[in-house]
Parts: C-alpha cells; sequence; structure tokens
C-alpha cells in the first residue's frame, strides 16, 4: 500500500499468508463463482465497506470477493485472539485491503482498530458478534444514515441485534446472514462441530474415547460438537434450557442433565450456548481434579472467569500453548483453555473452508441485495432473501457433483392446490 493505513502484526509473513489463502480458495467454489461475477459487474463500486470479522484465509477470499465488486474495504479482527497473522499481512501486501487486526491485541487494540473501521465511514458493514455495530450506535451514531446496512453472520450478533430492535433503538438495516439456512445448518454445525474439536486436540492432545464429554447448549453448534465427539468414542453429556432442545438431544440418544450434576462427572466441558456464566462459581466448586473448561461461543462470558480467578490459589499461565492450570483449594486442578474465549480459532484454524464457502458467498450476495435495495431498507432485521440461498445451495451441490431433482408442473400444481383430497 501506499501509505501505512493497518496495523498488523508482521507484513514479513505476507508470503506464507498468501500460501493459506490460496489454499482455501481451492475449496470455495461457490464464492469463486461470485467473485468472478463481481468482478465483471461491480456491484459494490464506490461503496465503503468495514468489515468486523474473524481474520482468517477463508475471511481473506470473502474480502477479495467485495473488493473485486468494487468496494473499498477496512477489515478489523472481531475477536481478540482468532487472527491468522499471516493471513493479514498477506491482505495488505498483495490485496492493498487496510487491515487492524493482531492475534493477542489487548481490549483497548481491539477497540482502537473497531474504531478505525468506523472512520472509514462505511456505508456497508459486515459483523461477527455485532461488536462494530454496537460501537456504532454509541459513538457514531451520526454515520446510521448514510449506512445502507448491516450483515450479522454469528447467532450472537443476531441475538444483540434483535434485542436492540426489539427495545426500538436499533437504527441502521440489518441482513441476519446467521439465520439463513446455507449459514447455520451447515457453517454452525458441520463447521463448529469440527473446528472446535481440533482446536480442544490440538491444545491438549487429549484422547476424547472413553472421556464424558459435557456439552452446553443443544443448537446447531451444540448439536455439531456433540456428533462429532460421539463419533470420537466420547461419552456425551448435554445440558440444556430450552425443554424441547434437551428432548431432542435425549431422543438423538444423548445423556441430558443439569449442568450441577454434570459437574461432577464431566472430564472435559465445551459450552455454545450464547450466554453468560453457563459455567458459574457452583459449578466449578463441583469439578473433578483434571477437568478441562473450553467455550466455542462468540463471547468470553460462559464460563465465569471472574470467579474460577478469585476461587484459585495458584494460576499457571501457558501450561501448554492455549492451556491454563487453576490450582484451587485442596489442590484439585482445573484447566482453562484458550482463555475462555472461542476455542475454534484461538487454538486451531477456525472452521473448514469448504463450509465457509456457502456461509461467505450468502454474505457477499446478501451484501449486494443490500445495495440494491439502497434507500429501501428501514431499521429492522431482515432475512436473507430465499433466491440467494437457493442459488447458493444448489451451485455447492453442483461443485459435489451431486444432482437432484426438480418438480414437474404436475407437483407444483398438487403442491399449490387445495382441491385435490381423498
Amino acid at each position: 500500500m501506499a501509505e501505512k493505513n493497518y496495523d498488523i502484526r508482521d507484513i514479513a509473513l505476507a508470503s506464507q499468508g498468501q500460501k493459506r489463502v490460496l489454499w482455501a480458495d481451492q475449496d470455495m467454489p461457490v464464492l469463486r463463482r461470485v467473485r468472478e461475477r463481481f468482478g465483471k459487474e461491480k456491484p459494490l463500486r464506490g461503496m465503503r465497506l468495514s468489515a468486523c470479522l474473524h481474520v482468517t484465509a477463508e475471511t481473506a477470499n470473502l474480502v477479495k470477493t467485495l473488493k473485486g465488486g468494487g468496494a473499498e474495504v477496512v477489515l478489523c479482527a472481531s475477536n481478540p485472539l482468532s487472527t491468522q497473522d499471516d493471513v493479514a499481512a498477506a491482505l495488505v501486501k498483495y490485496e492493498g485491503i487496510a487491515v487492524f487486526a493482531i492475534k493477542g491485541e489487548d481490549h483497548k487494540t481491539y477497540y482502537r482498530h473497531l474504531r478505525a473501521a468506523l472512520d472509514h465511514k462505511p456505508v456497508i458493514t459486515m459483523d461477527d458478534g455485532a461488536d462494530l455495530v454496537s460501537l456504532l450506535h454509541k459513538e457514531y451514531s451520526h454515520l446510521a444514515g448514510n449506512l445502507v446496512a448491516s450483515m450479522e453472520e454469528t447467532t450472537t450478533g443476531v441475538i444483540r441485534l434483535r434485542a436492540l430492535a426489539g427495545e426500538g433503538k436499533l437504527r441502521i438495516p440489518v441482513i441476519a446472514v446467521n439465520d439463513a439456512d446455507t449459514k447455520h445448518l451447515f457453517d454452525n454445525r458441520y463447521g463448529t462441530g469440527q473446528s472446535t474439536i481440533d482446536g480442544i486436540i490440538r491444545a491438549t492432545d487429549v484422547l476424547l474415547a472413553g472421556k464424558r464429554v459435557v456439552v452446553a447448549g443443544y443448537g446447531w453448534c451444540g448439536k455439531g460438537v456433540a456428533s462429532r465427539a460421539r463419533g470420537m468414542g466420547a461419552k456425551v453429556i448435554v445440558t440444556e434450557v430450552d425443554p424441547i432442545r434437551a428432548l431432542e438431544a435425549a431422543m438423538d440418544g444423548f445423556e441430558v442433565m443439569s449442568m450441577k450434576e454434570a459437574a461432577k462427572v464431566g472430564d472435559l466441558f465445551i459450552t455454545l450456548t450464547g450466554d453468560m456464566h453457563v459455567i458459574g462459581e457452583q459449578h466449578l466448586k463441583l469439578l473433578k481434579d483434571g477437568a478441562i473448561l473450553c467455550n466455542s461461543g462468540h463471547f468470553d462470558v460462559e464460563i465465569d472467569l471472574k470467579a474460577l480467578n478469585r476461587m484459585a490459589i495458584k494460576v499457571q499461565k501457558n501450561v501448554r500453548n492455549y492451556v491454563d492450570a487453576y490450582t484451587l483449594p485442596g489442590g484439585k486442578r482445573i484447566y482453562l483453555l484458550g482463555e475462555g474465549r472461542l476455542i475454534n480459532l484461538t487454538a486451531a484454524e477456525g472452521h473448514p473452508a469448504s463450509v465457509m464457502d456457502m456461509s461467505f458467498a450468502t454474505q457477499a450476495l446478501a451484501s449486494e441485495w443490500a445495495a440494491k435495495q439502497r434507500g429501501h431498507l428501514k431499521p429492522q432485521v431482515y432475512e436473507v432473501p430465499k433466491e440467494v440461498e437457493d442459488w447458493v445451495a444448489r451451485l455447492k451441490l453442483a461443485s459435489m457433483g451431486i444432482r437432484i431433482d426438480h418438480l414437474t408442473k404436475e407437483q407444483e400444481a398438487y403442491l399449490t392446490s387445495w382441491s385435490i383430497g381423498t
């Protein structure tokens, strides 16, 4: 870039990061098709776009697509520990993208980077956890009037934005990309399922077979993790507050109990609820010696870290990479992974490119749809248009060599008729 309009770890990491970006691109055929079309049609021409996302190889390919579509892009991290520093360097050096992200950045730096993204004066934003939009509402509300829309990528962010809308305080249109079937049914279930287990094993090298693995939350992320842990021989316990999901987990063959019960018997605990203090002080007191705690939800609030630190008589940082040991009264040791932050990006590489292919193709196309609706969207939460989802799903199937049936005219008529009965 002509001037240093970025803040990253080390530009010398760029060539290493470029290899990672190109490797991921091989497994993202749908996004590649979007990029090809965007390059020709330029649907985002001249639009300032600020993205607050996990800075990974897969995200790099999304950002390249947005820039190819004509957008002026600034990228910052959506989590202090999820940045791949070599990828950030590659985006700066080879794509000329202004990136503000450093793995392990402190709280002050994290928010300085968020402000850098908003100082760009975006007309479109992309968020993963709603930190950017939240800061916009608090400190940059003067930008709201010019904002076409914001795309929200994750469950936690959609929850926050719906709460904002529910209070009548949402000032911009938001598209709930996370709620798209081409996102949460695949990214959350298969992506989080695999990458969470990957992060745990990289951090601990623990054998899952025979272990009692407690999965807190049986949403799409919890379903994915529970399924994959069972596939590796773990004895999986599910905790829930929703009676329907708890019943579903039980009928899927998992043991279901309260966290108070599970705390006494679990070997490994994984939180995926999007809520705070799912493992609280009362549960920490009941844990077995050697219990391992980790979180795969967006924020580091699911495990009560203040209580854990308050209870500990000794804390040893980095007994292994991304593993901290807490000694409690009586000599019991508890192991916390990744500082309680999302383990699949802290200790591993996040979701495989193949599943992010769908999420990010949907993300890019949602931004195009929003751009076309400029001036016609109200400050509310919108769903991704069905035609966008169908296009992504069909192209993904084609890339996998899978063909499906199509309704005949007779079948279409039958499904829309009320007069044909017994």
